[in-house]
């Protein structure tokens, strides 16, 4: 299945433009610079500077549209082919304009209103084709978080997810993503996402004081302990503060070092989302420095995926650790439930676009076998199978059909036709 868009692009000298409807005055607006970007001129090493580093993204993306061109124009000749034609641009939160926002949040919100696909016998806690998502990922955690699916797998069920909102609710955008580095400079509060605005995903929730520590140690590992945000309650304000969260929590990390569970997750448990914003998790782990420092520092995909999930008991939690420790909260603080926060697919909404980046600074070594590593569980316990080009994926009852990782490898080949602005 590809998009179906009256997206137009054009691809010249190396360069990108989109014709997608004009922001409003107040959206942050990218346009791609008509200079074409040398790879002899990329920078090689992250800028110390925030500011710096944050003009350093803005290249390697540039960068990674030029590394495109070449096979979208030659696919326009080619019938059904992903092309300069069809291709469909996602772009970060801020430069959406407020009725582009609205526009995803309302699909959001129909899909939590449809009904589950899932079968009570296998996610008895369920009330919606949200959820069904949120089941998938709960059944599923194990096996897709430090493995070599961990990026092809979250690639699939996002852009599953997108489909969903587009053919299922009528939205007719693509699925936007969280620029952490723009959040890690503004603040959480300050920024177009979590201003708690109606054109937001909602911000923080009520200020629970007292708040301790969450503790990420334990199972073997040294303690490494972060700091409580500034919220902890119930969403306050914006589209989803009356939203019901119902499955889970697995593993959640409370505030006083401890964590709490409902069993396996899937019964029903109905609570209100919950946020505890973390500017010290964002800042730290996931600000523009440190993404830089991941896009061009791994050579190699096991240190790439390594460095982005953060390496068990070295005291960094990588940028994909980072946003979601800084949403914080219930379900965002658990791994197994965070997709109950719909906050999770502009996240990792922001985790495929740093990989589609790192893929374009060599692209057929990367989309390629070579693009893959690990095995199939968690940090390969207990034991398994290499993954491989033709380990399959299956998202269950929440989308389909199977695929196989060298559908996934490349964001215009396979099933999927996007880029990111």
């Amino acid at each position: 299945m590809r998009f179906s868009t009256s997206v137009a692009l054009t691809l010249a000298a190396g360069t990108l433009s989109n014709a997608l409807p004009a922001p409003q005055a107040d959206a942050t607006t990218t346009s791609a610079s008509t200079t074409v970007i040398e790879p002899s001129s990329l920078p090689t090493a992250p800028a110390e500077d925030h500011a710096a580093a944050a003009e350093q993204i803005d290249e390697l993306a540039q960068f990674a549209q030029q590394q495109v061109n070449a096979t979208l124009t030659d696919n326009a000749r080619k019938r059904g082919a992903c092309n300069i034609h069809n291709v469909a641009v996602r772009r970060e939160w801020g430069s959406l304009s407020k009725p582009e926002r609205k526009s995803y949040i309302d699909a959001v919100l129909c899909l939590q209103k449809k009904q589950t696909k899932t079968p009570a016998s296998v996610l008895p806690g369920a009330r919606s084709r949200f959820d069904d998502w949120v089941g998938t990922h709960i059944n599923q955690t194990g096996t897709i978080h430090y493995t070599g699916t961990f990026l092809g797998w979250h690639r699939y069920f996002t852009w599953q997810y997108e489909q969903a909102l587009r053919n299922e609710c009528g939205y007719k955008g693509y699925q936007p993503y969280w620029n952490w580095a723009k959040t890690a400079e503004s603040g959480l509060e300050n920024s177009p996402l979590l201003d708690g605005s109606d054109t937001s995903m909602s911000g923080n929730g009520v200020f629970i004081p007292g708040g301790g520590e969450v503790n990420l140690g334990g199972n073997g590992l040294p303690d490494l302990f972060l700091p409580a945000g500034t919220g902890g309650g119930c969403i306050k304000s914006g589209p989803f503060k009356d939203m019901k969260v119902n499955l889970g929590p697995v593993q959640l990390g409370l505030t006083n070092g401890s964590t709490i569970s409902n069993g396996d997750g899937l019964s029903y448990n109905p609570r209100c989302l919950k946020r505890d914003l973390t500017d010290y998790s964002n800042k730290k782990f996931a600000n523009a420095h440190a993404l830089v420092s991941l896009i061009l520092e791994p050579k190699d995909i096991n240190t790439f995926q390594m460095q982005m999930q953060g390496v068990p008991g070295s005291g960094d939690i990588g940028v994909h650790g980072g946003g979601h420790y800084s949403m914080g909260g219930d379900p965002g603080r658990d791994l197994f439930t965070s997709p109950g926060d719909p906050l999770f697919y502009l996240h990792h909404g922001g985790i495929d676009r740093t990989w589609w980046i790192w893929q374009q600074l060599d692209s057929k070594t990367r989309t390629g076998a070579s693009g893959i590593a690990g095995t199939g569980t968690f940090m390969n316990q207990p034991p398994s199978a290499d993954t491989t080009l033709d380990t399959t994926i299956d998202l269950g009852y929440a989308a389909g059909p199977p695929v196989k990782m060298r559908d996934l490898m490349s964001t215009t080949a396979g099933p999927m036709c996007y880029i990111y602005l």
